[in-house]
């Protein structure tokens, strides 16, 4: 009954885990004989007592196994935060540049509408000054040609009434 307890600890050559030894300590007492009339159990000393060392030897493992997980778990958790940090760093110079950038191009389209603005203004003042132009331009000759008119007209008169005479 030991030999068969105590052969399971092992698989294939390697020893069990922590987990796996308390499974056969329990089993080695789960099995024992009861002592009739007592509560009392008769266990395999020498099974027992192999399992209790076989605990002593894997604990140390384990503990060492599990300090191993935790420094590395808290090395990827640094370097982890290490990177969100960066990345959280890197996004707010971005949205600086962003914003950089729109009050750049804010100010330039301000910058446009403005020359736009000037440039309406000038084509408008320009239009204006053509037409006055245009207009004195137009308003002198009327007057020229009224006075055109005036000779052409005297000239006719002159001439019908030489007509007129002749006849």
């Amino acid at each position: 009954m030991s030999e068969h307890s105590y052969n399971e600890t092992f698989v294939e050559g390697e020893r069990l885990g922590v987990p796996a030894l308390l499974d056969a300590l329990t089993d080695v007492i789960e099995r024992a004989r009861s002592m009739p009339m007592s509560s009392s159990v008769l266990i395999n000393r020498n099974e027992a007592l192999d399992l209790l060392d076989e605990l002593r030897e894997a604990l140390p493992t384990q503990i060492t196994r599990a300090d191993e997980v935790l420094s590395d778990a808290s090395v990827v958790f640094e370097d982890a935060q290490a990177q969100a940090e960066e990345i959280v760093a890197a996004a707010r110079q971005r949205a600086i540049e962003l914003t950089s950038q729109q009050t750049v191009v804010q100010e330039a389209q301000e910058h446009a509408q403005a020359i736009i603005a000037q440039a309406e203004e000038a084509a408008q003042r320009l239009t204006t000054e053509a037409d006055d132009y245009c207009d004195r331009r137009l308003a002198d000759f009327e007057i020229d040609l009224g006075r055109l008119l005036t000779q052409v007209q005297a000239g006719r008169t002159k001439l019908a009434q030489r007509l007129d005479e002749g006849i």
